[in-house]
């Protein structure tokens, strides 16, 4: 292995390793027009990730790591696509493809498990935190998708680094998730469009039964023996919906409120209803790490929020430093001229602020 590839490696290695996709949070919402939005949170509490968005052309020649070096899948892009990447480009976390496809990858830990890392398989092995860019440039479809990952084995660049679990949105508004437990792989339709982390799909939807009491608005007013209960305020037919940062009550929550939130009449209706809704999994870093741990200089535990219109192509996101919505619209992007490239979510790292000038 050359000294360049080498030190490649063992820094990846480093990564994959210590930068999880954290608590992360998705939901799916569907316009009156039909119009499907995929979005979702990024978190990472103990330091500031190099977060960048990624352009891929198409027909861009791609590789992906093992444990050996860069001498896994070896593929070219069928389809353009661009897609927000942690600390380096191959490590695309949420992204959509001009085809309208979009996928994400969350964090899973204890209970995803990989095939071992077979060397004599390695031209057939996809590193987790690279299956997102080889789905996007591989496929248009569900379909397409699991027809490409069956072919594929899907491993760890080093196997002390968490496992993850992945979500795959059409245009179409079809969703599924990809488990990969005991080396088994496993799709599952997703039409509730919910997805956050440990345990496993099927368990949180078990789980939503221990809320059928839950709805919006008011409870009404009842007697409670000689007593007549009233409310204290707004909102007490959530009481009993969970606040903390689990998954388990993440996922609980964002059922919730994607379920109770007003239809939105198109796409752009629904990304900024989507951002307002996951506002409510913004983690302050102090709550995410021990009394006195948490760094002074992190903004919050959420690095960065996405959400994805299938119908028209386009990408948002903002960031822990900057609240601002910015977008980049695939349609304007020329995939045969474009060169393949990464640029910082944020050049500057300070929260813009509109001064109101009274005359």
């Amino acid at each position: 292995m050359n000294t360049k590839l080498s030190t490649f490696l063992l820094a990846s290695i480093g990564i994959v390793s210590q930068v999880p996709a954290g608590a992360c949070t998705g939901i799916t919402l569907k316009s009156k027009d039909g119009a499907i939005v995929a979005a979702r949170t990024i978190e990472w509490a103990e330091s500031a990730m190099n977060n960048m968005y990624v352009v891929v052309p198409r027909n861009q020649e791609l590789q992906t790591l093992t444990p050996s070096g860069m001498d896994g899948i070896k593929f070219r892009s069928k389809h353009g696509y661009v897609g927000l990447a942690v600390e380096q480009k191959e490590f695309m976390v949420e992204g959509i493809n001009e085809k309208g496809l979009s996928a994400g990858l969350f964090y899973f830990p204890g209970y995803g498990k990989y095939q071992p890392y077979d060397a004599s398989l390695k031209y057939k092995c996809l590193a987790d935190f690279q299956v997102v860019s080889y789905v996007l440039a591989e496929c248009g479809t569900l379909d397409e998708v699991k027809e490409a990952l069956e072919k594929v084995r899907v491993i760890h660049i080093d196997p002390r680094s968490s496992t993850v679990h992945w979500r795959f949105t059409e245009s179409s508004g079809k969703q599924m998730v990809l488990e990969i437990v005991d080396g088994q792989v496993h799709f599952y339709d997703n039409p509730l469009g919910v997805l956050t982390n440990s345990p496993g799909i099927e368990w949180h939807w078990t789980n939503l039964n221990n809320y059928i009491n839950l709805q919006p608005g008011n409870a009404p007013v009842h007697k409670f023996g000689p007593l007549e209960m009233k409310n204290f305020g707004h909102g007490s037919g959530m009481l009993g919906l969970p606040g903390d940062f689990t998954p388990p009550s993440r996922f609980v929550r964002a059922a919730f409120f994607q379920l109770t939130a007003p239809e939105q009449p198109d796409a752009r209706g629904c990304v900024f209803q989507a951002f307002h809704i996951l506002n409510n999994f913004d983690i302050p870093t102090g709550t995410e790490l021990a009394w006195g741990k948490a760094p002074a200089d992190m903004p919050s535990a959420t690095q960065f929020t996405v959400a994805s219109d299938t119908r028209n192509r386009v990408i948002y996101y903002r960031t822990m430093y900057n609240s601002n919505i910015r977008c980049i619209d695939l349609k304007e992007i020329d995939f045969d001229g474009v060169k393949y490239h990464a640029k910082p979510l944020d050049v500057t790292k300070t929260q813009p602020v509109e001064k109101i000038s009274i005359r």
